[in-house]
């Protein structure tokens, strides 16, 4: 066979057949996890990924309150924010987002691995977060994402 014959698959938006996957948090280090959800939400774990594609899969996260930092992190570390205003810089650690939004932890760390832009912003929509162990997504069935990255 020629070489001509052979075509490059690009998947259509019409084409990606999208999961549910739920992972529990529990005693799991930050980063490592937010970089297995990001892999997942862009669907760089399956074979028909194209960049261009939103191909990824949906992910639920329980018990984001039960996850860790590595070393001083948890008192070290700072998220930044600006509001545009003169003085309007504010500095929190983990320590501080974790009394009042835990989830945050989470969602901060893998918007932060999502690509810039409204195609990464679509992909970050399919994450789920929630504190405790219930979740509103049983009708989906989702399943345990330890198989999947």
């Amino acid at each position: 066979m020629d070489s001509q014959s052979f075509k490059t698959f690009s998947a259509k938006p019409s084409d990606v057949d999208q999961k549910w996957y739920v992972v529990d948090a529990t005693n799991e280090v930050v980063g490592r996890l937010a970089s297995r959800i990001a892999h997942v939400l862009r669907g760089k774990h399956k074979p028909t990924y194209t960049p261009h594609v939103d191909t990824g899969d949906f992910v639920v996260v329980v018990n984001a309150d039960k996850v860790r930092f590595t070393g001083r992190k948890e008192t070290d570390k700072t998220y930044r924010s600006y509001s545009g205003y003169p003085g309007g810089e504010r500095e929190v650690t983990p320590e501080d987002v974790r009394k009042k939004h835990p989830e945050r932890l989470i969602s901060k760390a893998v918007k932060g691995m999502m690509p810039n832009g409204s195609l990464g912003r679509q992909m970050f929509k399919k994450l789920k977060v929630y504190t405790g162990d219930e979740h509103p997504h049983e009708a989906q069935q989702p399943e345990p994402l330890d198989d999947v990255a």
